[in-house]
């Protein structure tokens, strides 16, 4: 897949999803280095890495994290994301090491359940100025 779109990481989450975009709030609040760029899985710059990667555009089942032109989905794409910022934080990767039978199901049952259990917004997020600058170009 070609990752010549953006700069640097990138994250891509569901604007709409209250746990996705908690998980982005989460991220810009610790990556104190900004190494990550983001974008929501609805905008066109989302739209195209999950069309790009065979993934369903709506619906979404994953976030992607991208690291080094590197692509990470599911529980490996938390791991990585972790890996990239500074302080204990990276501990949490080691989820990454769980066996795929195991890590799959329980991250595919949170997918499913998110909008039921977290709720869901009735718009995808729109950044404020503040933010916009860390948005990757076409991503929001």
């Amino acid at each position: 897949m070609n990752t010549d779109a953006y700069v640097g990481n990138l994250i891509v989450f569901d604007g709409e999803c209250v746990l996705c975009s908690g998980f982005f709030r989460f991220m810009l609040k610790r990556d104190l280095r900004q190494s990550f760029q983001f974008a929501t899985a609805q905008s066109p710059l989302g739209q195209k890495l999950f069309c790009d990667l065979g993934l369903p555009t709506q619906g979404f089942q994953t976030n992607l994290v991208i690291v080094e032109g590197a692509v990470y989905q599911h529980l490996d794409a938390f791991a990585a994301a972790m890996r990239q910022l500074p302080g204990l934080w990276p501990l949490l990767s080691v989820c990454r090491f769980l066996p795929s039978f195991v890590k799959n199901p329980v991250y595919h049952l949170i997918a499913r359940n998110r909008y039921s259990v977290f709720g869901r917004f009735a718009t995808c997020l729109m950044p404020g100025p503040d933010v916009k600058a860390r948005f990757a170009r076409y991503g929001y």
